[in-house]
């Protein structure tokens, strides 16, 4: 546990904020400024000695600024190491001097590929001499303190005035951090390179949000990491009020927020367990809340409530009636907080915006010593052809809620049966090993809720058998829509046919397991 001072220091930062007020705590201790050329100015115009390094080397910035700190001279400074004679003699020999500490922070890659910039101004993007510091830097961590996040500078000075130098466990904490931060970026360029390829190798970077009290049971632990591209939902919602969330309501909340983003009315859905059990659209918010509470008041207790619409008053106040555990909303009209500033437990998040339903992404699973991958289920109802097989045609009354049905049950669990009428939903049956039993189970809530008269029915996958169908039938569904492709599809169809029943088929299956 050795103590190492700092003499001799390296800036080379693109985001400089806090590096002036740093490097100004450092020359008071008398320690050496050395810098590259932007960084450098910056240090020079708030009044600091400063030494660039083209007088460090005997040589200048070529090529753009392309190559500029590589060189044995920063190199060297960075991975001698302190403890050996032969490597101390080396530096003597040449004239160099040990580097104590570099604070470096990298070229953004990311932010300019996010910003839809060209590939030639993506590839100036890729820095290459900071990542080869800042490993250099953290490999030699017995003797050298590396800092790539400003929110660390205040540690480290905190370490001088306490100790006069800096420790290795603060050494190695911090090269973890440089390690974690080039191997992110890295990735992020690998990632690029590749585009929609399946690469040999797959790298993911993620970066630490918060941690959970607990998993989805007390005795797992648990975190939430933020991954590129920012996509708009419960990663990046401001949390306005309640106790911490925990891994299960930050996963229910996922699932309702990104099934509402998909409905363009004014809409609310109620999830528990990460499965809808209310879901509707209204020509305003609050009728939308009381028909998605209506389609299955019992289990909407303790639920998730997401709206994609910003929170109103009245809708806050039919919200706060009930016990919920989380409301996610894209913002909220004056008053409406104030409505459920009275729940204690109650978490609101809000965010800038929803999450695109389009947008292609990739969705990862673990098992057992391996991930699977695939692409989101990113096919929307609007965007889906569909064709009427039967004699009848579907009712445009029936037609606007079988669109409807068929958004919310792509988001339940296989087998999946969604009964649905004038926009909301009144049965969900969903996660069952039979179809019949998904029918069944979607009945049964519809009935206990007291929903009685006709209604449509979506299957998120085809009828394997007619008996399926036809228990949809007797749960009083007019009109059907599934994706068809059975072997079996002409007796279904007879069926439908036999009852004056309305049915689509769509072509796209919907699993979700």
């Amino acid at each position: 546990m050795t103590l190492r001072p700092i003499r001799r220091a390296l800036f080379s930062a693109h985001d400089k904020s806090g590096i002036v007020e740093l490097a100004r705590e450092l020359v008071a201790r008398g320690v050496e400024l050395l810098s590259t050329g932007g960084t450098a100015r910056a240090l020079r115009e708030a009044g600091l000695p400063v030494r660039e390094i083209a007088e460090l080397t005997g040589f200048p910035e070529i090529l753009d600024g392309r190559v500029k700190t590589l060189h044995p001279a920063v190199h060297a400074g960075l991975l001698a190491r302190r403890d050996d004679p032969q490597h101390v003699a080396t530096l003597t020999a040449h004239g160099l001097a040990p580097i104590d500490l570099l604070v470096v922070n990298l070229y953004p890659f990311e932010r300019t590929v996010a910003a839809g910039a060209d590939p030639a101004a993506c590839i100036e993007q890729i820095d290459v001499g900071g990542p080869a510091m800042l490993r250099a830097a953290a490999k030699n961590h017995d003797g050298v303190a590396v800092l790539v996040d400003p929110a660390d500078y205040p540690g480290l000075l905190a370490a001088l005035a306490a100790d006069g130098g800096t420790w290795l466990e603060l050494r190695r904490r911090l090269a973890a951090k440089a390690f974690a931060h080039t191997a992110a970026y890295d990735a992020a360029i690998a990632s690029w390179l590749a585009g929609e390829d399946w690469p040999e190798r797959l790298v993911l970077a993620a970066s630490l949000r918060q941690t959970m009290r607990y998993g989805e049971n007390p005795h797992q632990q648990a975190a939430l990491y933020a991954t590129a591209p920012v996509r708009a939902g419960v990663t990046t919602a401001r949390q306005l009020q309640g106790k911490a969330l925990s891994w299960n309501n930050l996963n229910d909340t996922d699932a309702a927020f990104e099934l509402v983003a998909e409905l363009d009315e004014p809409a609310v859905v109620i999830v528990k367990h990460a499965g809808p059990c209310g879901v509707a659209v209204g020509t305003t918010l609050a009728e939308a809340w009381r028909k998605a509470l209506a389609g299955d008041p019992q289990s909407a207790f303790g639920g998730i409530v997401a709206c994609n619409r910003s929170l109103d008053p009245a809708t806050a106040a039919g919200i706060a009636e009930i016990f919920t555990e989380v409301v996610i909303a894209p913002g909220a009209e004056p008053g409406a907080l104030e409505r459920l500033a009275g729940k204690a437990a109650l978490r609101v998040l809000l965010t800038d915006g929803l999450p695109d339903p389009r947008a292609s992404g990739r969705v990862l699973r673990s098992l057992a010593g391996g991930l699977l991958v695939q692409d989101r289920d990113c096919l929307v109802a609007a965007d889906e052809p569909w064709r009427v097989v039967t004699q009848r045609v579907p009712s445009p009354a029936e037609a606007r809620d079988l669109r409807f049905a068929w958004t919310v049950v792509k988001h339940v669990r296989s087998n999946a049966i969604v009964l649905a009428a004038d926009g909301a939903t009144v049965g969900i049956g969903g996660g069952q090993t039979s179809r019949v039993d998904a029918v069944w189970i979607a009945a049964h809530k519809a009935e206990r809720a007291g929903h009685q008269g006709p209604r449509v029915a979506a299957s998120d996958a085809f009828f394997p058998f007619a008996d399926g169908l036809a228990a949809a039938i007797a749960a009083g569904a007019t009109a059907v829509i599934q994706p068809g492709g059975s072997v079996r599809d002409s007796e279904v169809i007879a069926a439908a046919d036999a009852a004056r029943v309305a049915m689509v088929f769509t072509g796209t299956r919907h699993f979700r397991h």
